[in-house]
């Protein structure tokens, strides 16, 4: 049969990334309290396309994610992007795969337990003459109170839950626990599952004795970070989805 896609084209326009995007496929997740933990991933699938070939198979990004069934995670990232560099005759390959990460978390004074979604990202490039690239990303949900409405309130202060999204690239393995861990830590307080009446007044009491704006955030996370030497890079970003305003507040930093 004829292979279109091999076919010439004279147009003399590369294509920097084409390929499959949004394949639901199941994969799994290293987890620190068990071992391993088994979730499903929305996975993104490019390489590079020459100007002379009119396009690219996409069922061979198919055939190698198949391949890899079961055993799709951060020690085989570099394996399958060189495969896909190899069987589909490119430069350059991309992999990006995100997904649904669940700890169980006790409240903080009933230590009733409950299960806490984040949504992680590894993402990998592999370029022909040059470093693969490695990184994985966090979406932590936090609380924080407002400085300058307790400042200038009489009574209480206004506050808020945020999304912090931490992305970093690093020496040897770490993990997403310890992440997600050093981002709460970083705000007014963390968010739980579950909450009783005893935790409620915990977590209220402690936001508003630890009022801190959005800025506050990246840069106690970036402080953090910094002082990791496993931690080569890292991009920090808060948004806080304000009680009392039609808008949310955002702060990013990076380290270059």
């Amino acid at each position: 049969m004829i292979d279109v896609q091999n076919q010439w084209d004279d147009r003399h326009v590369e294509i920097k990334k084409v390929g499959v995007k949004n394949i639901c496929y199941p994969i799994t997740v290293l987890d620190k309290a068990k071992g391993v933990q088994h979730t499903v991933a929305n996975v993104n699938m490019y390489v590079d396309l020459p100007h002379h070939f009119k396009g690219t198979h996409m069922s061979r990004f198919i055939e190698i994610l198949n391949k890899y069934k079961g055993d799709i995670g951060i020690k085989n990232f570099a394996k399958i992007l060189q495969q896909m560099k190899t069987t589909l005759k490119a430069k350059s390959a991309h992999l990006e795969i995100e997904f649904p990460y669940f700890i169980e978390k006790g409240a903080p004074v009933t230590k009733a337990t409950g299960l806490m979604e984040y949504i992680c990202r590894f993402c990998g490039r592999s370029n022909e003459g040059q470093e693969d690239d490695f990184s994985v990303g966090i979406d932590v949900p936090i609380t924080t109170v407002c400085p300058c409405s307790k400042e200038i309130s009489d009574q209480g202060a206004h506050n808020q839950r945020g999304t912090v999204t931490v992305t970093i690239r690093f020496k040897k393995f770490i993990w997403i626990e310890d992440l997600i861990q050093l981002v709460e830590d970083s705000a007014s307080c963390d968010v739980y599952s579950i909450l009783k009446r005893p935790d409620e007044k915990y977590v209220t009491e402690k936001a508003y004795e630890n009022p801190m704006f959005v800025e506050d955030v990246v840069r106690e996370v970036a402080k953090r970070l910094s002082a990791d030497p496993n931690i080569t890079w890292f991009s920090v970003e808060s948004e806080n989805f304000e009680s009392i305003h039609n808008h949310s507040a955002y702060a990013y930093v990076e380290k270059y």
